[in-house]
């Protein structure tokens, strides 16, 4: 299986601290070594890095770290191949432009046997996690307009997902910069985090973060993660099914 990560801020906020944490698990303290990729929103534009090398020991990776890219969405994702072989085409995130707007997508997860009806959108790579995405961006060009509300649009993601999750495991990011949907099948955690801040410490690298130092009191920055990335705060954990849009570092809508 892959991990996850993203965030969602009501101001823009770099993920060095969290990303060096989840590169650490791309083949030195976990196994996905088949590629890593990371998009950070920068308004209605996408800073896009990709990488089919281990984020453990990837060169591009240390930039990323290292480079504090300011965002208030952010989506990342390590990679353990199950479909398809690694290639820079099969590399999560995924992006896609619908009504004006790039959406980003990544999948943690395998349905057997699925295959994405013919549509607009078509898979470049060989992944089911890429022909999900394109399955579910033809459904809502289809059936939903781009004067839609993020509530209306939630209600065909919320079916769209459950129809999948049925298939198999299905941990879904997906964000077309303004608001981040998140939905679990097995496992997926949050943490928000908001004045008054304290420092954190990373399960996987010896680093610690002041926030505190870092941010200022009207900041509100969410990290939401496969697995928990820190030892010493407290993380919500979705239930298997859960559901929650994200917007400006706050949980919008839930179920």
């Amino acid at each position: 299986m892959c991990e996850l990560l993203a965030m969602s801020a009501n101001t823009p906020t770099d993920l060095c601290f969290s990303f060096t944490g989840l590169t650490r698990r791309g083949g030195d303290t976990g196994p996905h070594k088949d590629g890593w990729g990371v998009a950070f929103y920068e308004g209605k534009g996408v800073r896009a890095f990709h990488d089919v090398d281990a984020s453990s020991n990837s060169r591009l990776a240390e930039v990323v770290q290292t480079h504090p890219i300011k965002s208030e969405v952010a989506i990342c994702h390590i990679r353990q191949a199950n479909v398809g072989g690694t290639s820079l085409a099969n590399t999560h995130p995924f992006r896609r432009e619908l009504w004006g707007r790039y959406w980003v997508f990544a999948h943690n997860g395998q349905l057997s046997g699925f295959r994405p009806a013919p549509g607009f959108y078509e898979p470049v790579g060989d992944t089911d996690s890429e022909g999900l995405f394109c399955e579910m961006l033809n459904h809502l060009r289809t059936h939903c307009d781009r004067e839609d509300s993020a509530e209306t649009i939630t209600e065909h993601l919320v079916q769209l997902s459950r129809s999948f999750a049925a298939q198999g495991v299905f941990n879904l990011l997906l964000s077309n910069g303004d608001w981040l949907f998140t939905y679990c099948t097995t496992k997926m955690a949050s943490i928000t985090r908001r004045a008054p801040f304290g420092p954190a410490r990373l399960k996987d690298a010896d680093v610690i973060v002041d926030f505190e130092a870092e941010t200022t009191p009207n900041d509100i920055v969410s990290v939401i993660v496969t697995e928990p990335l820190t030892s010493d705060e407290q993380w919500d954990i979705y239930k298997p099914g859960e559901w929650r849009l994200w917007r400006q570092g706050v949980v919008e809508l839930q179920g």
